[in-house]
């Protein structure tokens, strides 16, 4: 489960929030609704190339607007 602070804890612990930032990072609350998400950055983004391969599905022309 995703840590969720509120705006003020965030404002009081920031610098040593980021040293200790989880992966799936942080969600920042005012009065109880998520407003922003604090995640750490990746090293290396080549996981992300070709990790839905295989999971989507494409349904007609993709460059078409639908319009005749």
């Amino acid at each position: 489960m995703t840590k969720r602070l509120s705006i003020s804890e965030f404002r009081e612990r920031c610098l040593s929030l980021t040293d200790e930032l989880p992966a799936e990072g942080v969600v920042i609350t005012r009065r109880g609704r998520p407003i922003a998400r604090l995640v750490p950055v990746r090293e290396n983004d080549g996981d992300l190339i070709g990790s839905l391969a295989g999971t989507l599905k494409i349904k007609g022309d993709i460059f078409s607007t639908g319009e005749e």
